[in-house]
């Protein structure tokens, strides 16, 4: 390709809308324009390395076993209907209607659909198992889209579905899918952990992520992972536990009383004010999931991981209360309190949630629902009932102790690039999506869902390797593999030279871009290295002693080749793709 040619137009300064180095240099680099919030056009350059990521996870998924096809990206109403989720989807779902007025909507995700391909296709346990994919566009309607490519609301993902006849054959799929999953990241140049996460609204009990962990400045990770260095442990925020280290759990109260506690609405005044650690305070939360109050307690000096609590209710929806809605419920109640002093008290009617750290906790302090004022001394059966839902709902901080192997955990930022759930029969039985096994007896199938981000992955491969100067893409996954500049296009040797070097690599095979503008030699480094090329030939005044610059975008280091030796080089980088 010619540079003169290539659909290309590089920025000189980044995006004023753009957070992430992902975001900033896709669009400064001339791959991504967006269109509208959320959603961008890929330029030919991103279409490329889309291509390569895509090119890699169906070779990887084709040699795991599993078979590709093509789904409907507008699904109907009835299908979500049938697997309970068209109610409690929430907004992220498109819904539309046709023509007709029939109800339809835009598919974030195909559960339900590859459930009905199942169930119209597969009979018997003869034909398990099945594991199938496709490669599509999705649509989960953001409230707030941002980072790029990395949080858009239309993106490209690859998603498979297994369908095995028990739990047995489902831990080999999902076996299955994690070996390739490594191998398909490896090869796009990223090194990823696999952790423990929460299903969320696929749904499931076992499932894990594979998450790009961030180490440099100005990164666009979007979670949290714990994971210990001393054994395999690591996990989602949302999904971490750990053991904590010893603390004073007993207040030391002789007895339960009601003290004034003014001007006392945090747990850091409160502390001051009694001159107490806040290991022996019970902390009362409101929370609001699904439009109904829940109230969670847990121990002081922790917090709460909103998705934990989110699940010990069974909400689809959870935030914390504001101000005015705690004064309302304490005005319903009958108390006269604030946000800072509510309490587990004389809340009847509420679901009250409690952490697993509450059960240590003696002679502890609490809000009991007046205004500066609290109860020291508590003890839960004597002043304060135990909530019949005890869970974890605790956020894991860095240094507590790893549950596996008790050494202390680290925590780094993440990007989420893949993800495996093993869905058991959630689909398959509200869907009626049964085969008849060997005895005859018709059963759910046991399913599996494993699902790449495409332009996400792709977007973590900028974030991972990047400089001050643009994107060091891998090789395997660079729109070209190299670019031959000449510096100067007036003179005749150089544009000669270029011109066989690029004709050479061409009919090698190899992908290549010659810089053919007539622009500054510094203009067009300046584009090589934001465009990211893994290599770069530079035909200068060297050539007349027989030498070419040959620069590796990864290091910086730049070596002398005659330009045979170049030539060879860029053709052997290409064969260990």
């Amino acid at each position: 390709m010619k540079m003169s040619n290539l659909f290309v137009q590089t920025l000189r300064d980044f995006p004023s809308d753009a957070e992430v180095m992902s975001h900033k240099l896709l669009v400064r680099a001339g791959y991504i324009r967006k269109l509208t919030n959320g959603i961008y056009n890929y330029l030919p350059l991103m279409q490329r390395v889309l291509t390569k990521v895509e090119k890699i996870t169906r070779e990887e998924m084709d040699k795991a076993g599993a078979q590709e096809l093509l789904m409907p990206f507008v699904q109907p109403e009835e299908l979500w209907r049938q697997s309970g989720r068209w109610e409690v989807y929430g907004k992220e779902l498109m819904r539309l209607k046709d023509r007709h007025d029939r109800s339809m909507c835009l598919g974030p995700t195909h559960e339900e659909v590859i459930t009905s391909v199942a169930r119209e296709g597969i009979k018997s346990y003869k034909q398990l198992p099945v594991n199938l994919y496709q490669i599509q566009s999705k649509f989960r309607d953001e409230i707030r889209p941002r980072f790029g490519l990395l949080r858009g609301r239309e993106f490209i993902m690859k998603d498979a579905y297994s369908f095995d006849a028990d739990e047995k054959g489902l831990e080999i799929s999902y076996q299955k899918m994690a070996d390739a999953y490594k191998k398909i990241f490896e090869r796009c140049g990223l090194e990823t952990k696999m952790v423990q996460s929460d299903s969320g609204a696929i749904g499931g009990n076992v499932s894990h992520e594979f998450m790009v962990i961030c180490d440099n400045e100005n990164n666009a990770g979007e979670n949290d992972v714990f994971y210990c260095e001393h054994c395999d442990y690591a996990a989602n925020s949302n999904h971490a536990i750990s053991n904590l280290p010893e603390a004073k759990t007993d207040g030391g109260y002789d007895k339960a009383e009601i003290i004034d506690t003014p001007d006392t609405a945090t747990i850091e005044d409160l502390c001051k004010f009694l001159n107490i650690p806040p290991t022996i305070i019970l902390k009362s939360l409101l929370y609001i999931a699904d439009k109904k109050p829940v109230l969670a307690l847990i121990r002081a000096d922790k917090e709460v991981e909103e998705t934990k609590l989110m699940n010990a209710v069974g909400a689809n929806e959870i935030r914390i209360a504001t101000s005015p809605e705690i004064e309302e419920l304490m005005t319903e109640k009958g108390f006269d309190s604030v946000k800072g002093f509510i309490g587990p008290n004389g809340m009847e009617g509420i679901k009250i949630v409690a952490d697993k750290t509450i059960l240590d906790l003696k002679n502890f302090v609490v809000g009991i629902n007046q205004k500066d004022k609290h109860m020291v001394g508590a003890n839960f059966g004597t002043d304060v009932k135990l909530p019949e839902i005890i869970e974890d709902i605790r956020l894991v901080e860095a240094g507590e102790f790893c549950p596996q192997c008790g050494m202390p955990l680290k925590v780094q930022r993440g990007i989420e690039v893949g993800n495996i759930f093993q869905l058991g029969t959630k689909y398959s039985s509200k869907m009626n999506a049964v085969f008849t096994d060997a005895d005859g007896v018709e059963k759910p199938f046991i399913m599996g869902c494993y699902g790449i981000g495409i332009t996400r992955t792709a977007a973590a491969a900028v974030e991972r390797h990047h400089d001050e100067y643009g994107i060091k893409w891998p090789k395997s996954i660079a729109p070209y593999l190299v670019t031959v500049v000449p510096v100067n296009t007036l003179d005749e040797t150089q544009m000669k030279i270029a011109n066989e070097i690029y004709e050479k690599l061409l009919s090698a095979g190899v992908e290549v871009v010659i810089d053919d503008r007539d622009e500054r030699a510094g203009v067009k480094f300046k584009d090589a290295d934001l465009i990211g090329f893994p290599f770069r030939i530079t035909v200068g005044k060297t050539i007349t002693e027989g030498f070419v610059e040959f620069k590796e975008r990864s290091t910086g280091e730049m070596i002398k080749l005659t330009p045979d030796e170049a030539v060879a080089k860029i053709i052997d980088e290409a064969k260990n793709i």
